[in-house]
């Protein structure tokens, strides 16, 4: 008798053919070009009542002496830079976004071309005296698909990643100061991605892009000094030695911090953690340099500009803090927060003030204290607690005591989560 036909085989041929296709046509698409907007948001957006011209008169004529000096810097330091043979580089900073977009930030600075002079000066005293390279183009890829995107330049309005619109392409360059901030809608996997920045001939450097997964229901929104790492902020002179002149490798973290967060990491799955720091972006390096070293959760270090603008000048910390906790409420608007800062400066009243503008966004509060050999003499004297809010707010000097105290809590707000998953 002879074979029947394989009927089965040809009627799934079309099938294949299709599927086939379908696969084809998604690669393509992942393949195309990444259409980026520039970003108003991330470097700094200052409030109305802190710009120059709305100050007094003698607060105005200061602040332009200063942005006076500082343009005196850059007008001296970038001619110098291009004299001795420094070429634009690229500082990268930590990326992150959702699945739906990314949000990507770098500088373009003037250095050396020789390795070893870079290691010389691998410290924060090279950092805070960066050269910006201003204008400069910048080739920008994630995990090899290049980003394109028109000019980068406005830093000064809060922009929400709701209102992106897709522009035309075309290259993308750094602003007057040297930053280059985009925002990049694209269908995004959740995990750790990698942002490639290449500037003429020099060889590509790259950075994380941190993508959370849909749905996370909890982030962590974290203070840096005297936080995690011991910074003696209220020490000014103390804590200027330490970032000039401290390896990163060098700098000690707070006694069970690193700990405290891997808990807190292990009880949320894929919880995203943010690094808020009143340093200046050109210290990033060394932050992100503790966190690896420590075992510190990653997650992008968000930092302010120290550049003294004409309308914006200097952003104070508090505000600081302010907006880009606004920012990360904007980015992620069904996400609950965890904060965690400490009485040095002012996250109490900052951390308070953030629950009465998000409520129900708030889930809990950790604030580490000082020791008094961390204080100075007016932080000794004035009383840290934060005001009464309708969320649980925890004290500890260690990340031992503030794990101890904070974790049960933190564990039924993740049962309760987890039951409401089972529900649905």
């Amino acid at each position: 008798m002879p074979p029947l036909p394989n009927n089965t085989s040809e009627s799934n041929r079309p099938v294949r053919q299709k599927n086939t296709e379908k696969k084809r046509s998604s690669y393509a698409k992942e393949q195309r070009p990444i259409m980026a907007q520039r970003a108003r948001t991330t470097i700094d957006r200052p409030s109305v009542h802190e710009r120059t011209e709305k100050k007094p008169p003698l607060v105005q004529l200061g602040r332009r002496l200063v942005t006076g000096i500082f343009g005196a810097w850059y007008g001296l330091s970038m001619p110098s830079a291009r004299k001795a043979g420094w070429k634009p580089r690229v500082e990268p900073y930590v990326g992150y976004g959702t699945t739906k977009f990314s949000r990507i930030i770098c500088r373009t600075v003037y250095g050396s071309t020789a390795r070893t002079f870079r290691r010389r000066l691998g410290r924060g005293i090279r950092n805070i005296f960066l050269v910006p390279a201003p204008r400069v183009p910048v080739r920008v890829s994630i995990d090899g698909i290049p980003v394109l995107a028109g000019h980068v330049g406005d830093l000064s309005t809060f922009e929400s990643v709701h209102d992106i619109k897709q522009s035309p392409a075309s290259a993308i360059r750094s602003d007057e100061h040297g930053y280059l901030d985009l925002l990049a809608p694209r269908t995004m996997t959740p995990g750790t991605h990698t942002i490639t920045y290449q500037v003429g001939k020099r060889p590509p450097v790259a950075s994380p892009l941190f993508i959370s997964p849909d749905g996370s229901p909890v982030g962590i929104i974290s203070d840096v000094d005297d936080t995690i790492m011991v910074s003696q902020v209220p020490h000014m002179a103390k804590a200027a030695l330490k970032f000039l002149f401290v390896n990163p490798r060098n700098r000690a973290s707070v006694p069970g911090m690193s700990v405290f967060y891997n808990k807190i990491g292990d009880l949320f799955p894929g919880a995203p953690f943010f690094y808020l720091s009143t340093s200046p972006w050109n210290v990033e390096g060394t932050i992100r340099e503790l966190i690896r070293v420590h075992g510190f959760p990653q997650g992008p270090i968000l930092l302010r500009d120290i550049d003294p603008r004409p309308k914006t000048f200097i952003p104070s910390g508090v505000q600081h803090k302010l907006e880009f906790v606004q920012q990360l409420m904007s980015d992620f608007p069904h996400m609950k927060f965890i904060l965690i800062g400490d009485d040095g400066q002012q996250d109490p009243t900052t951390y308070a003030r953030l629950t009465k503008l998000y409520p129900g966004r708030i889930v809990a509060i950790g604030i580490r204290q000082l020791t008094y050999s961390e204080k100075d003499l007016p932080a000794m004297l004035s009383v840290s607690s934060i005001p009464d809010v309708d969320v649980p707010v925890f004290y500890g000097q260690s990340g031992v005591s503030l794990m101890n105290t904070m974790l049960p809590t933190l564990e039924a707000v993740s049962l309760s989560i987890s039951s409401q998953k089972r529900k649905h």
